[in-house]
Order: structure tokens, then sequence, then C-alpha cells
């Protein structure tokens, strides 16, 4: 495992798979890691993952549309008449019937329509991406692509091709700037695949997609926005031209 710098960040380069959809060859590549975290130089511990567990949980939350709804004792429609009179029935005292002990009754502290959102600082934003972009790298579920395009929307195509490179069941395509057409055409009737420009990633994409599919520039634009550097600077493979999909 690479070593640290100051900051936390790894340095050196890591290996990752490449796979040429227009041959359907398969490679290895070296990154550059300098500006993804790592864990304590010579320790060979990962990178803190709590950063990472507080923004995937934050994510979620916000995804929840908090509709949920139950009716308390109040809204429940039916009569206010007491059940029977206080004294002298033997049985214990009653109300009405829209108690919450009674079947039919109202729901008592039961869930109402709110929202579940919350937002977490940028840079914590921003460190948990690198992170979970870490730690997939290290785990070898990262795959550069190179010379994938679709001439038309072809959902068996683009199938294929995640298929050659053994992309697994909810694979993320990452592109460098916008998303081809075609593309977002082609991968919509998949389920739990994605196509996301880098631009738009965060840290929950990162982590729960199967493999990570890195288009052509689409690292050095992660790079860009995880360590602030622009993306012609952010390093890329060795030899590789930094070009859109």
């Amino acid at each position: 495992m690479a070593g640290t710098d100051a900051n936390g960040e790894g340095g050196g380069t890591r290996e990752v798979a490449t796979f040429d959809a227009g041959t359907g060859a398969a490679g290895t590549a070296s990154l550059d890691a300098s500006g993804l975290p790592a864990g304590a130089e010579g320790t060979g511990r990962h990178p803190n993952p709590v950063v990472l567990r507080e923004a995937v949980l934050m994510y979620e939350a916000n995804r929840r549309v908090g509709t949920a709804s139950t009716k308390e004792r109040h809204f429940v429609s039916g009569s206010t008449k007491k059940m029977y009179r206080q004294k002298h029935t033997g049985n214990a005292r009653q109300g009405d019937g829209k108690a919450p002990h009674f079947r039919g009754g109202g729901v008592c502290f039961g869930p109402h329509p709110r929202s579940y959102s919350y937002a977490m600082p940028k840079k914590s934003l921003k460190r948990a991406l690198g992170i979970a972009l870490s730690l997939k790298v290290e785990d070898g579920e990262v795959t550069l692509v190179t010379g994938f395009a679709l001439e038309k929307p072809s959902t068996k195509a683009y199938a294929k091709m995640l298929a050659a490179a053994k992309a697994g069941t909810s694979p993320l395509l990452v592109t460098a700037g916008p998303a081809p057409r075609n593309v977002l055409l082609s991968n919509r009737n998949l389920q739990k695949s994605r196509v996301l420009p880098a631009a738009e990633v965060n840290a929950r994409d990162v982590a729960a997609c199967s493999r990570l599919l890195l288009a052509e520039g689409a690292y050095e634009a992660l790079l860009a926005r995880i360590c602030g550097r622009t993306a012609e600077t952010a390093g890329t493979a060795a030899g590789t031209e930094t070009a859109p999909l």
C-alpha cells in the first residue's frame, strides 16, 4: 500500500484494470494516487471509514420521501360518545372507541410527513468521496474503459460491453463530462446500472456500485473534485490521453 503524506493522502501509483471496448482487450494501468486518502504509513490500515459512513447515511436520508403518515385518535372518524358509564359496570373506565388500544382506533405516536434531509460540510463530503474511491481501487473494483462509442442507442450493445468488462450486477459508468445521449438511452433499461458525469458522483454512488467504470478523463475529473487540482494536472494512467467518452 502506498505511503501517506502529511495530509493523509496516498502517494505513488496504484494498479487498476483496463478494458478497451473497441478491441475487447483487457490489461492493467497505473493511476496517480497522490490525491487519494490512505491509511497510516506502514500500518497497512485502510482510510478511516467513519466520514464515508456518515456521508452514506446522509445521502440515504436525503433520498427518503418522508410521506409516511398515521391517524391519531382525533383524526379517526367515529362517534365521541362514551362507550359505557363510568362506574358500576365491572369494566375499566373508557372514553370513546377511538382510543389507541381499541381495534380501529388511532395510532399513538405514529409517524407524520416530514423531511429527513440534512447536510454535511462540503469538505467532509469531498473526503468521503476520496475514501470511497481509494477503497474501490484497493479492492480491485475499478476499470478504465476506452474506445467505447455508440452510433445509436442499443441496450444490447451496452449490456455486452458491461459483461465483457466484468462489471457485475450494479455497475457505475463515470464520464468526464456530460454523458452521451446514446449511452444514457442504452443504459436506462438495465436495472441497477447507472451512468453519471464526474461532477455529479458522490460517495454513496461509488461505495454502492459493484464495479466503477471510468471513461477517459473521468478519473482526473474526480481527482479535481477531491483535491482541488485541475483535470489536466490530476494525473492519469501512463501514456493515456485524456479525452471525453
